[in-house]
C-alpha cells in the first residue's frame, strides 16, 4: 500500500492536529472534569449539557456556527483576526480550536466518571493526612485515574483523526494547511478514485484501532498491577 505525497501530507497534518488537540484538552479537561465533580451549584448540569452537545449535534451544525462565530465579519472573529493578524477560519489554528470544542466531551466524560467513582474518596483521604489540595490531586487522584486518562486521550485522539464535518466547515480543504485525511478521502470518493480513498480509510482504521487496543492494554496492565499491589499488601500484613 503506497501513499502518495499529497496523502502523506494530509496524514501528517491530521496527526499534528490530533496531537495538539489531545494535549490542549488534557491540560483543560483534567481540571475541568475535577471541578465539575466537586462543584455544588445549580449551574453544574447546564455546563455538563453544554460540554455534551458536540456528541449529539450534527458536526456540520457545530461547524457552521463555529464558522459564523470565528468569521471576521462577527465581533469575536474580527477581534481574533485583528489580534492574531489573520482569521481563525481556513487556518490550522482554527482547526485546533474547532477540534478542541468538538472533542471536549471525549476527554471530560471519562475523567468525570473516574473522578466521581474514586477521586473524591481518595482526595478526602489524602487531605485528612495533611496533603495540600493540589498535591493530593497530582500525587493521589491522577495516578489512581491513569486508566481513565489513557482512555480519554485515546478517544480524543481517535475522534480528532476521523472528524470531518467540523474541520470541513472551519478549514475547508486547503492542501498542506487544512486538508486532513477525512477530507482528502471524501475528495477521492467524489472523483471516483476509490483506490486512494481505500488507502486513506485503511490508515484511519489501523491508527484508531491501534489506539483503542493500546488504551485497553494499558488499562488492563494498570488493573493487574493494582490487584498485585493490593495482594502483596494483604500478604505483608
Amino acid at each position: 500500500m503506497t501513499i502518495g505525497a499529497g496523502e502523506f501530507e494530509a496524514l501528517w497534518l491530521t496527526l499534528r492536529l490530533a496531537t495538539v488537540t489531545t494535549l490542549v484538552l488534557f491540560v483543560v479537561g483534567v481540571p475541568l472534569a475535577w471541578k465539575l465533580c466537586r462543584w455544588q451549584s445549580r449551574w453544574r448540569h447546564s455546563v455538563e449539557i453544554l460540554i455534551t452537545l458536540p456528541l449529539v449535534l450534527p458536526p456540520t451544525v457545530l461547524g457552521f456556527y463555529l464558522l459564523l462565530l470565528f468569521s471576521p465579519n462577527f465581533a469575536l472573529g474580527g477581534w481574533i483576526a485583528e489580534t492574531l493578524g489573520q482569521p481563525l477560519v481556513f487556518s490550522f489554528a482554527g482547526l485546533v480550536v474547532a477540534s478542541v470544542i468538538s472533542s471536549l466531551p471525549f476527554m471530560v466524560q471519562p475523567l468525570m466518571a473516574s473522578f466521581s467513582q474514586n477521586g473524591s474518596r481518595l482526595a478526602t483521604a489524602a487531605l485528612s493526612l495533611g496533603m495540600p489540595p493540589v498535591v493530593a490531586v497530582l500525587r493521589v487522584v491522577l495516578p489512581a485515574s491513569r486508566t481513565a486518562i489513557v482512555s480519554a486521550c485515546a478517544l480524543t485522539f481517535a475522534h480528532t483523526m476521523g472528524e470531518f464535518g467540523v474541520v470541513l466547515m472551519i478549514g475547508g480543504a486547503i492542501p498542506g494547511e487544512t486538508e486532513v485525511v477525512s477530507i482528502a478521502l471524501f475528495q477521492h470518493v467524489e472523483v471516483a478514485n476509490y483506490g486512494a480513498a481505500n488507502r486513506l480509510a485503511l490508515v484511519l482504521i489501523i491508527v484508531t484501532t491501534g489506539l483503542l487496543l493500546l488504551a485497553r492494554w494499558l488499562g488492563a496492565a494498570k488493573s493487574s498491577s493494582s490487584t498485585e499491589a493490593r495482594t502483596l499488601g494483604v500478604a505483608n500484613t
